[in-house]
């Protein structure tokens, strides 16, 4: 084992600080990347502050990694040293189960996460995964993801977990031209919501409740955008979705989404509230056999395609560099909304 520095919490109420943790040596099947630059996920300060109430202190968060290879194991097959590669939300799984062999690693149940989750390559028992606050990370090639040298670094990073959370929900309901899609919120995950849908040639509806972001919306690509406070508004768009993906991430009224669906169309969820949403009237559903559905980030290899869709669009999050001290504020400027649209950390700035 080797020993790399580190940002981590100690505990729901301390201030992330420096910390050194161990990595493991690389095994024959192991790629170790150097970290460049780490997104920023609002996951990160959940489980950074136990509001999950599920975090095995320390925790080191960040899932939203990319940098370069710097050694690889010898049976290493994709990557070599000195290529670009990416790390996002998961670092193994049990590869034998329906989900795992459909690529679906995401729901599998022995799924290992990037950070607070049992590592498994440990032989103590209780070891946990240490995420992409850190100077290098090892991971099984099979979730290595490789990255294009077309984009800017910093801004591929949260595709990682933004770009395929939004991209997964959108190819799987089957978005593309001639769709009518509304995407709830214009935040982290809105924000790449709003590219992709349109960069799959859907025709692309923001909803919000800030007329302040109408320009940016359109900026991003939406072709109309509307303030979910304004019952005309609304009302001009009932029974004319097939698709609406919600990424807000407070509890809300669901009905005045849902009412907007065609018949047998789906609103999917993809935020995450600390509280549950207020129960959805049944009506809404059963009349027009719409259906409220959920979406988790996505599998290894879909996790690939999306990138190399982004490669080929020109598609990358718009983002804030941030020095890795800084972190402690970036949180709280999360918590208020005050980022446009998502933090990546520069990991240059990470001392030891």
């Amino acid at each position: 084992m080797s020993k790399v520095i580190s940002y981590a919490a100690v505990s729901a109420k301390e201030k992330l600080a420096p910390l050194h943790i161990e990595r493991r040596e690389v095994g024959a099947k192991d790629v170790q990347i150097e970290i460049l630059f780490c997104g920023v996920c609002h996951s990160d300060l959940h489980t950074a502050r136990n509001e999950w109430q599920n975090s095995v202190y320390p925790v080191v968060p960040g899932h939203e990694i990319v940098g370069r290879v710097i050694k690889v194991g010898a049976d290493v097959k994709a990557f070599k040293a000195g290529d670009l590669a990416g790390v996002g939300c998961l670092v193994d799984s049990c590869r034998v189960c329906p989900d795992c062999l459909d690529g679906l690693e995401q729901y599998c149940d022995g799924e290992v996460f990037t950070y607070n989750s049992e590592d498994k390559n440990f032989k103590d028992a209780g070891k946990m995964t240490y995420g992409g606050y850190s100077s290098q990370i090892v991971v099984d090639e099979h979730f290595v993801l490789r990255i294009s040298d077309k984009l800017n670094l910093a801004e591929v990073a949260p595709l990682l977990c933004a770009g395929i959370t939004t991209y997964s929900p959108l190819k799987h309901w089957k978005v593309g031209p001639g769709s009518k899609v509304g995407i709830v919120g214009l935040g982290g995950l809105g924000h790449m919501g709003v590219k992709l849908a349109h960069a799959m040639g859907a025709h692309v509806v923001l909803f919000t409740t800030s007329a302040s972001k109408v320009a940016d919306a359109k900026r991003l690509g939406a072709d109309e955008v509307v303030i979910s406070k304004n019952p005309d508004e609304m009302q001009a768009h009932l029974k004319s979705f097939d698709f609406i993906l919600n990424t807000v991430a407070a509890a809300h009224n669901l009905d005045i989404f849902t009412e907007l669906l065609k018949r047998d169309g789906t609103m999917c969820l993809n935020g995450v509230p600390e509280h549950s949403h207020p129960s959805p009237s049944i009506f809404n559903l059963i009349f027009k056999r719409r259906q409220i559905a959920g979406s988790l980030i996505g599998g290894i290899k879909e996790t690939q395609e999306m990138l190399d869709f982004c490669a080929e669009h020109n598609i990358t999050s718009d983002i804030e560099i941030i020095a890795m001290k800084d972190i402690n504020q970036a949180y709280e400027r999360m918590v208020k909304g005050d980022v446009k649209y998502r933090f990546v950390i520069d990991m240059a700035t990470l001392e030891s």
